[in-house]
């Protein structure tokens, strides 16, 4: 069986959000979760995006989700799966790990 492919999006900005400060930036934290991820589930597809809120892509969907994280003053970095809010402000791994292997995913392990 075939295993399908998760889009995980992390919604945030180039400033920290206030209630954030001395975290990672959302762009770092994409970055982080990414590679992190890769090394949970090596070989089992997934991708990731960085979603700037203040200039998000022409999707329409993903333009109102980012009017919705500023107008709802959520915490960001945010992280997405599967239109569901996993994480806020301080991204904690096994808080996104565990909804992957909700989704289907094996973690690896050494």
């Amino acid at each position: 069986m075939e295993q399908r492919s998760i889009d995980i999006q992390v919604y945030g900005a180039e400033q920290i959000c206030a209630s954030c400060v001395n975290l990672p930036s959302s762009k770092d934290t994409c970055e982080w979760l990414e590679s992190a991820l890769q090394r949970k589930f090596p070989n089992q597809p997934f991708s990731i995006t960085y979603i700037d809120i203040h200039h998000p892509p022409a999707s329409a969907k993903e333009r109102e989700f980012s009017l919705k994280v500023i107008e709802e003053d959520l915490f960001y970095p945010l992280v997405l799966i599967e239109d569901e809010i996993v994480a806020e402000g301080n991204v904690r791994l096994k808080t996104v790990v565990d909804k992957m292997i909700q989704c289907g995913y094996k973690q690896e392990t050494l």
